[in-house]
């Protein structure tokens, strides 16, 4: 009797995880669309084209310490397909998923040797991002002059990087915090 009582303990359990880890997800998802559309209502005009503030990227610097990675690539997927629906067009879900595939590899990486925190592996990811845009721009126009913005971007992405870096890391602290209660 009590293997069963412990097998159904350790299925209802099961539930509650995948039940907690669907909702997050789903959270996770709503406020990366949120954070991009209050990213369209704040004007950023630097005089060079593509420089934003990075907010839905606090979503994916958040889940790459508080998900696995089969739920930060849904989540990012499905958060690039609805913004560049809602907000853009097919050209912005092409340069959001090359800027956020060397973003998502470089971080990956880099998060994995150690070698930095959160907030230097976010900076990476803000730089990797600006440069996955960069090729695809040089590739879609044929010439490589779109290089030109390359130092203006990645002074760009270290700083929103570095913002994003350190807000994620408080929220993923509190994350973590939250689910141990659970």
């Amino acid at each position: 009797m009590e293997i069963k009582e412990t097998k159904t303990r350790k299925a209802e359990r099961k539930r509650r995880e995948n039940a907690f880890q669907a909702a997050f997800c789903g959270m996770m998802i709503a406020l990366a669309f949120l954070l991009s559309y209050v990213e369209t209502l704040i004007p950023i005009n630097l005089g060079i084209p593509g420089v934003k503030l990075g907010l839905a990227n606090l979503v994916t610097i958040v889940g790459l310490y508080t998900v696995g990675l089969g739920e930060l690539v849904f989540i990012s997927l499905v958060r690039i397909i609805l913004v560049g629906f809602t907000f853009g067009n097919g050209f912005s879900m092409v340069y959001g998923m090359a800027g956020w595939t060397l973003s998502l590899f470089l971080m990956l990486l880099f998060k994995r040797t150690g070698w930095f925190g959160q907030t230097g592996v976010s900076v990476i990811g803000g730089v990797g991002h600006n440069v996955g845009q960069l090729a695809v721009a040089a590739l879609v126009v044929q010439n490589t002059v779109v290089f030109y913005y390359l130092p203006f971007l990645l002074a760009a992405g270290s700083i929103a990087g570095a913002v994003i870096g350190l807000l994620g890391g408080m929220v993923a602290e509190r994350i973590h915090g939250f689910r141990g209660r659970l």
